[in-house]
């Protein structure tokens, strides 16, 4: 972690990992904790509660939130309590397309996002089967995640991924998502892949919800998609290339857009510098116009969600930034990545009986967005993981 300025509250919080660390007993929810005197140390947060801006005193009961004063609660921080943050779109664990899954690895990028006020995680695709503790850990975020990604013969990295036949895609998908929740399809591939076709990703997805699951669809071409939107497909992943006439549908039939834009933007001044090329010319178009595409899936209704798809991971404040940049209104933007990603994952905000997560900043970050790389304070799962002096 980053190291911090003395605060208000970092004499509090310094006892309060004292507590933590001298425990003889941690409740089931990880925020209470009775320390050898007996006494029981509880998270308090209070201020302006986002999105409604509305003044609330919050104590982490176990992992959930409540109004009801809590004895002996231990104020760790105020100022505008934000839902905890999420990311997604990422995929921790590997550093390079085609490694294998590395424990040690995924423990280090998911304390990363954690930094970084992310208590959840959409993980849609991994590189291998995740550990047991894998978004259970109390050190690290929630997480949903699609294991592998499915792919047509020939295409997608080498190392990731399961290849499959047509015919046995839909199974394939339904089995994943039965027993993960989500199922990834890669649904084009680079500037000349063939797209899934429309009958066998429409298969897909009925397939996939008539487990109860969703579908992610990755897209970076027109024609794939067209496919993903006519498919049903729960989310668009990127999204390059996509025909704003689309939009529309999207909105009505409840298709998310995670456009992953921060790393389009990063990388888009390497590939102008490439040789010419059909493959840059085709990325070029598609980033030079994603900005704006972004900006009119949001004017259209179109949920749009925060992901990264990076590394560094822990960068989800640089997604806020591109969103809001490409005309997205700064509450927008944030809802990207906190109370509206959330609810999209079935997670309520900062509500009694919600889980326990917040991110408390000094100042609104609806008015200055480089607020959210200085928190005050991250609570996950009702338990102080950050806390710094304003």
């Amino acid at each position: 972690m980053t190291s911090t300025t003395a605060g208000p509250y970092q004499p509090k919080f310094l006892a309060l990992k004292a507590a933590v660390h001298q425990a003889e007993e941690l409740s089931e929810g990880g925020s209470v904790v009775r320390g050898r005197g007996g006494a029981l140390v509880v998270v308090r947060i209070r201020g302006r509660a986002l999105p409604h801006g509305e003044h609330v005193d919050l104590y982490a009961d176990g992992d959930r939130w409540t109004t009801d004063p809590v004895p002996n609660a231990e104020l760790v921080a105020e100022g505008w309590l934000v839902p905890g943050l999420v990311d997604a779109h990422t995929h921790p664990g590997a550093e390079a397309p085609g490694d294998p899954l590395d424990h040690g690895m995924l423990r280090d990028h998911l304390r990363q996002h954690v930094d970084a006020g992310v208590a959840v995680i959409r993980a849609p695709g991994l590189a291998g089967e995740p550990p047991p503790w894998f978004g259970t850990d109390p050190d690290t975020p929630r997480a949903w995640h699609a294991g592998p990604w499915l792919a047509q013969h020939g295409q997608f990295f080498d190392g990731w991924g399961r290849r499959a036949d047509h015919a046995e895609l839909p199974a394939i998908a339904a089995a994943q998502a039965a027993r993960t929740g989500w199922a990834k399809v890669i649904g084009d591939w680079r500037s000349d892949g063939e797209p899934v076709p429309l009958e066998v990703l429409t298969a897909v997805v009925e397939a996939v919800h008539a487990v109860g699951g969703r579908v992610a669809v990755h897209t970076q071409q027109a024609a794939g998609g067209e496919v993903a939107v006519l498919a049903g497909a729960d989310s668009v992943e990127h999204g390059m290339q996509l025909d704003a006439d689309l939009l529309t549908r999207m909105a009505e039939q409840g298709t998310a857009l995670t456009p992953t834009l921060s790393i389009t933007d990063r990388t888009l001044p390497e590939v102008r510098r490439r040789p010419d090329s059909p493959a840059k010319r085709w990325y070029v178009r598609g980033a030079e116009a994603h900005a704006g595409l972004v900006a009119a899936a949001a004017e259209a209704g179109v949920r749009v969600l925060a992901g990264t798809d990076s590394v560094p991971h822990g960068r989800i404040i640089d997604e806020v930034r591109a969103l809001a940049a490409a005309g997205m209104r700064p509450h927008a933007a944030l809802a990207a990545a906190s109370w509206d990603a959330r609810a999209y994952l079935g997670l309520p905000g900062l509500e009694p009986g919600a889980p326990a997560d917040a991110v408390v900043y000094a100042e609104d970050p609806r008015a200055d967005l480089d607020q959210l790389a200085h928190p005050v304070a991250v609570i996950l799962r009702g338990r102080p993981v950050r806390v710094r002096g304003k």
